[in-house]
């Protein structure tokens, strides 16, 4: 290797190679089409829920709430991993049930990006620099009465979760691939509030992924498939 050829590398190609390396969210081989499916995270989606239809009859009190989920994905050197946390028994929403980190927008968050990032903090100590924000997907309404806004983010792949034992019963990742498959989900019919109700469903082992974590995990997979 000649001076010239020596001296280029160091000043210019490692110190690219490094950048990018730092840059976890340019891991993420999926990044290029979700920032085309997503909508921009300057400005949250308005408009009441991509499922508001199906959910007339049964919110006749309104929404309750603003909510914001952290739809974390995680570059892995078999694949991108979607992150997802089972809820403690004990609260009092969607006890039990597999979810994205999140919660309740407060006064204090600029905008949903912001309220999930704070409740990640606080569920699973995900910290600020370890999460890059790519967009939003379509707003959700939950029959509990909240519109969740999901946000889609890039999660730095040396991140540890530590769970935060009251709110959090599990930290674990599941295959984008497997949830992106539509052979993987499937619906069922329940009964709610004394009439039918099909919900959607995924059977992960030793998890059971539905409700409102399926839908958004659908509407992801659906805007991807309208780019592609």
């Amino acid at each position: 290797m000649s001076e010239e050829e020596r001296r280029h590398l160091v000043d210019h190609v490692l110190p690219s190679r490094i950048a990018q390396h730092d840059r976890f969210d340019l891991q993420l081989p999926e990044r290029p089409q979700l920032l085309r499916a997503l909508y921009p995270p300057e400005i949250a989606p308005a408009g009441p829920g991509w499922n508001h239809d199906e959910l007339v009859d049964m919110l006749a009190g309104g929404i309750s709430a603003e909510a914001a989920v952290l739809a974390g994905l995680v570059p892995r050197s078999d694949g991108t991993r979607v992150l997802l946390t089972r809820r403690n028994d004990s609260l009092r929403h969607h006890a039990g049930q597999v979810s994205f980190p999140g919660g309740r927008v407060e006064p204090s968050d600029a905008d949903a990006a912001a309220a999930a990032l704070r409740e990640s903090c606080e569920e699973i100590a995900l910290a600020p620099q370890q999460v890059n924000v790519l967009g939003y997907l379509d707003p959700f309404l939950t029959v509990s009465g909240f519109r969740v806004t999901p946000v889609v983010a890039v999660i730095d792949p040396a991140f540890v979760p530590v769970p935060q034992p009251d709110e959090v019963a599990e930290v674990f990742e599941v295959p984008l691939s497997f949830l992106m498959d539509p052979h993987n989900l499937r619906s069922i019919d329940i009964e709610f509030r004394g009439r039918p109700r099909r919900v959607l469903e995924y059977a992960w082992p030793g998890q059971r992924i539905w409700g409102a974590t399926a839908a958004i995990l659908l509407n992801l997979r659906r805007r991807l498939e309208h780019i592609a």
